[in-house]
């Protein structure tokens, strides 16, 4: 896709279609879905390269999210992977902590967390670590590969 604002909806439609088209479950083809729509708009506005690419890999029990960008341009340094128990979130029953700036007090709450104190920057990683039960990142010179579970 071109690394452009409108590849956004494209990228979601697409994995929507893929994902019904696997007969993958409403709520997972929806959380894929908000998973393609952070990553790829991280990518067009993070990167410099002229085009991204999405791509899904199905194998039993596991959907994986890719998204790849040539080229940087001010790329913020991602937090590193993280995996979580499969069907549990970052307020799940094992108290998991994910990367990002929140801390979550032993019982799973959020020890009173405002979004409204994390910058707009950072809000997509908290949701993709939210969502996600495994997610992490791999850079090299010409780009990054950003991936997520579900």
């Amino acid at each position: 896709m071109p690394r452009l604002p409108r590849a956004v909806p494209v990228a979601r439609h697409r994995v929507q279609e893929a994902m019904r088209g696997w007969g993958e479950p409403d709520e997972r083809v929806e959380t894929a879905a908000l998973l393609v729509t952070e990553l790829v708009t991280n990518a067009v506005e993070h990167t410099a390269g002229r085009r991204i690419r999405c791509r899904l890999l199905r194998t039993p029990g596991r959907v994986r999210i890719c998204v790849w960008n040539r080229g940087r341009r001010d790329v913020p340094k991602l937090p590193g992977p993280r995996d979580r128990p499969s069907g549990t979130t970052a307020k799940g029953p094992h108290g998991a902590e994910g990367p990002g700036p929140v801390a979550f007090g032993p019982d799973g709450t959020d020890d009173g967390f405002s979004l409204a104190s994390v910058s707009e920057d950072g809000r997509g990683l908290m949701l993709v670590d939210a969502l996600a039960t495994r997610w992490g990142t791999r850079s090299s010179v010409s780009g990054r590969l950003v991936w997520a579970d579900i």
